[in-house]
């Protein structure tokens, strides 16, 4: 499993915004070979900002890669401009590779 993750200080003032851009935006990664989940993260607030992380599982760092260089991924940011002016900076990539998995139990 990979994890790709982007993280955002956004000025408490513009909160609202970008938490309404990410939640009224198209995505595509349900068309992706390899995705397995996608979580936009809001954290905590200090001296006036909050930290969102954008949170995206895929199968394989190689599906994540695709996806990257996509139509479907130049189409999910076509907007992505429109954000520069909501948060600080840019975003802050991580990628992980998982080394190990535990699962909650299911109930029998």
């Amino acid at each position: 499993m990979y994890l790709a993750m982007n993280r955002f200080t956004v000025p408490l003032e513009n909160a609202a915004e970008f938490e309404e851009l990410w939640l009224t935006r198209e995505s595509k990664l349900q068309d992706m070979d390899g995705f397995v989940s996608f979580h936009m993260l809001k954290g905590p607030e200090d001296d006036g900002k909050i930290l969102y992380a954008s949170h995206t599982t895929w199968q394989s760092e190689a599906h994540f890669r695709a996806w990257t260089t996509s139509a479907e991924f130049r189409a999910s940011h076509a907007r992505a401009g429109q954000s520069r002016k909501l948060h600080e900076g840019a975003p802050r990539f991580e990628g992980f590779t998982a080394i190990q998995k535990i699962d909650a139990l299911q109930s029998a």
